[in-house]
């Protein structure tokens, strides 16, 4: 009787396919002449336009992604470079600029909530919502055994 593949394995796949699907969508919607924001910038994107009204500065993408301050630098100027965020002083402090996202950027964050919203509703279609709250249940379960694990 043939053994039924990892649990692990059917993860990793399905979010292999997952990124495959929203990065094609990603590279389809970004004009030719600046290269789509890779997995990073997108995050940094993110992370910014769910903090609206706040003052981000890069000590917090530094610490939001566990990153080194080199490391933020310089993702950061090649953003800037490509159009999707501005760095501004703040009057309060000259050696701080938060980072405030560029129209572009809001535009590209709009549409890939759009897409996210596209792909899970893609995901779960034909799956009751009794299975998805089991699934959901086991992904936890499975989340906390890791944590456990030393």
């Amino acid at each position: 009787m043939p053994k039924e593949p990892f649990v692990s394995f059917n993860i990793k796949t399905l979010s292999h396919m997952i990124k495959h699907h929203i990065d094609r969508a990603i590279c389809r919607s970004t004009p030719g002449d600046v290269p789509p924001p890779t997995g990073v910038q997108g995050f940094i994107i993110g992370f910014i336009a769910h903090h609206d009204g706040h003052d981000i500065f890069q000590r917090d993408i530094e610490r939001e992604l566990h990153i080194r301050r080199s490391t933020a630098t310089g993702i950061l100027k090649l953003m800037e470079k490509n159009g999707w965020i501005i760095r501004e002083p703040v009057p309060y402090d000259a050696r701080l600029k938060k980072i405030i996202l560029t129209p572009k950027a809001l535009n590209h964050h709009h549409y890939i909530m759009s897409l996210l919203d596209q792909t899970e509703a893609k995901l779960v279609r034909n799956i009751s919502n009794k299975d998805l709250a089991v699934f959901n249940r086991v992904i936890e379960q499975m989340k906390k055994n890791l944590e456990a694990t030393p």
